[in-house]
């Protein structure tokens, strides 16, 4: 029997992911399918694909053992066209179920990909409207004479710790989530 997957992504450490396992409860719960559910819960960017429990769940639909895949919303997929439509294409081809429950959309068919499209487009702009205006506040930060940046040697976290865990067979992905940075920091920690 295959499982539904539930995949829920929430962008930082400090953001919690309960709403969204609330509303995907709420969804299961209505449509009558509360036995063989599978929850996958990454912390990180919908900048990339690069998640540990995306990739174990990318695994499992490989495998043939996912049916269904429940999500909050389409830009916890990824927060870029490309990506995401990547993703749901190659999902639907395989016959998956796809289903927004705050969008309240089911992506199957063309019809659902055109939807897709729009929504992942919108997600997209989003994201870099949210830098533009980071870069803005920082950059008028800097003329007041307020905003100095990260002082020259500090790190977010301990290299050491990133080498130790490595040691211990964690993943790049895997350690980036234990110490709460990106992966792009855990490979130059190592590197260093």
């Amino acid at each position: 029997m295959k499982v539904i997957a539930c995949y829920v992504r929430v962008s930082t450490v400090g953001q919690n992911e309960a709403g969204q396992r609330r509303a995907i409860r709420q969804w299961l719960q209505g449509a009558g399918a509360s036995k063989s559910v599978r929850w996958y819960v990454d912390k990180a960017s919908g900048d990339n694909l690069d998640r540990p429990d995306f990739d174990r769940l990318q695994g499992d639909i490989f495998a043939g053992k996912v049916g269904t895949v429940v999500i909050w919303r389409l830009d916890r997929l990824s927060r870029t066209v490309r990506d995401g439509l990547a993703v749901l294409c190659d999902w639907c081809d395989r016959k998956l179920r796809v289903v927004s429950v705050s969008q309240q959309i089911d992506f199957n068919g063309t019809v659902g990909k055109m939807i897709a499209s729009v929504l992942f487009g919108v997600a997209e702009m989003e994201q870099e409207t949210r830098r533009e205006r980071q870069r803005a506040g920082i950059e008028a930060a800097k003329e007041r004479g307020v905003y100095f940046g990260r002082k020259p040697g500090s790190l977010k976290a301990k290299p050491s710790e990133a080498q130790k865990l490595r040691a211990k067979g964690l993943t790049h992905n895997q350690i980036a989530q234990s110490m709460g940075i990106s992966r792009s920091t855990v490979i130059r920690y190592l590197k260093g």
